[in-house]
């Protein structure tokens, strides 16, 4: 492909990006200004509308949502869940980092529970002191956001906990945002050699994720080109 085709798939993937963020509701608008308020930068409305469907499409029951203050999120997860038919009502596990972002997330439940039959559990821990109480092969779908550490072996706390032909989802693949520690740097170039070092590594564990999809046996992968890129997998 030529330059000028990247250019116009790069046109195509903010349209794709803008489209699905004025096609959210007031309240998600809302939530996104609050989270970022507190701090928490929140990821692609492309993506989380992804998320949304995919939930509807596979009939997904049991959800676990690994985050780090991932609000706009989990409430697209809800709404999902709360669209399926409540013979059995949909259940969210929101595993967050962080303890402000499992209150934000509490607040908006709040303000959403009398319109919905969805069970929310929401858990300020670490996903790998929190995963390993979960049963076995209890869920329909495991999603993991925000920080790093939260990828940290997704795959083999998703092979314990999915059911068959459940699914994981990997946001943010070919993201190389987040934090950058510049310590005490005291010139300009310091900082920005520091930044492109930060940068590089980041690049590098994410391809070594995604190396690591495609050749794990236990799930048949994807990357997916939506918001800032998915890698999605489906257990065996």
């Amino acid at each position: 492909m030529s330059g000028r085709d990247y250019s116009k798939l790069a046109n195509g993937w903010e349209f794709i990006e803008d489209t699905a963020y004025d096609n959210e509701s007031d309240l998600l608008h809302e939530l996104r200004r609050q989270a970022l308020e507190a701090g928490f930068e929140q990821g692609s409305a492309a993506q989380a509308r992804f998320m949304a469907i995919q939930v509807r499409q596979t009939r997904a029951r049991s959800v676990i949502i690994l985050g780090t203050g991932a609000l706009v999120e989990t409430v697209h997860l809800i709404g999902a869940l709360n669209a399926l038919p409540d013979d059995v009502p949909g259940q969210l596990t929101a595993v967050d980092s962080s303890a402000q972002g499992t209150t934000l997330i509490r607040r908006a439940f709040a303000r959403m529970q009398d319109h919905t039959h969805v069970k929310l559990r929401v858990v300020n821990a670490k996903a790998d002191v929190f995963l390993p109480r979960l049963n076995p092969g209890d869920y329909d779908m495991v999603i993991v956001t925000g920080d790093e550490q939260n990828y940290s072996g997704a795959f083999d706390h998703a092979d314990r906990l999915l059911r068959r032909d459940g699914v994981l989802m990997l946001c943010d693949a070919l993201a190389l945002r987040g934090a950058i520690d510049t310590g005490d740097a005291g010139s300009p170039a310091t900082a920005s050699a520091t930044a492109s070092s930060d940068a590089n590594g980041r690049m590098m564990r994410m391809c070594q994720l995604i190396d690591d999809a495609f050749d794990d046996e236990r799930f048949d992968s994807a990357l997916i080109p939506v918001g800032t890129g998915m890698i999605l997998s489906i257990k065996r």
